[in-house]
């Protein structure tokens, strides 16, 4: 059979705070009080400055892993979530592409059915959060090109400045309750506003 006749397997790529589930920094920021932690990649788009503060801030104010832990636990995934995943997975291959971290991702994902999730890690050393360590730079942006080297049709979908170059290295992609002043900055991907139009968007694009 010719290979070309065949259709191109499919893959999506979301990112996961504030598409499938709460930012987690927020959440933070509200149980503590300290608002500085309600800065987020939609505001920032040096993740290293971003998250160098935030480290700055978790010494600052003594908080812990146990505490954000417990935070953690509180959150679910967002509205409809979890149905828009089950059926998108039921549909093709889901990977989400995170810069969350394994110790904050881990309960989120027993919630959400255990999709598969890559992100970075953190560096705890007695209860406090002393570092962070990227799986690599650029991992949205890379985990994309790896899956169409694999010759999948990528469709991406997030919300932040750091899904940008995830987007645009997708076959197709698409935000998701993005801010007006990011999608104003990258207009060549369409804005979607719930989980019905993003299914509607992401099916039409496979």
């Amino acid at each position: 059979m010719n290979p070309s006749s065949v259709p191109q397997q499919t893959i999506v790529t979301l990112d996961l705070e504030g598409v499938l589930v709460p930012e987690i920094w927020i959440a933070v920021a509200e149980r503590t009080g300290i608002p500085e932690l309600r800065r987020t990649t939609r505001d920032e788009p040096d993740y290293d400055v971003l998250m160098r503060g935030r480290l700055g801030l978790l010494d600052q104010h003594g908080l812990t892993m146990s505490l954000i832990a417990d935070v953690i636990a509180g959150l679910g995934p967002m509205e409809g979530a979890r149905e828009f995943l089950d059926v998108l997975r039921a549909r093709t291959q889901v990977v989400i592409l995170s810069d969350t971290f394994e110790q904050f991702g881990a309960p989120l994902m027993r919630q959400l059915g255990m999709p598969t999730i890559l992100c970075h890690q953190l560096v705890v050393r007695d209860d406090r959060i002393v570092d962070y360590a990227l799986r690599m730079p650029d991992q949205k942006q890379h985990a994309v090109e790896a899956f169409r080297g694999l010759n999948y049709r990528v469709v991406a979908a997030g919300d932040s400045y750091n899904d940008s170059a995830m987007l645009a290295a997708a076959d197709a992609g698409f935000w998701f309750h993005a801010p007006d002043s990011i999608t104003a900055q990258f207009p060549q991907f369409p804005a979607t506003h719930s989980y019905g139009e993003l299914l509607d968007a992401i099916m039409g694009a496979l």
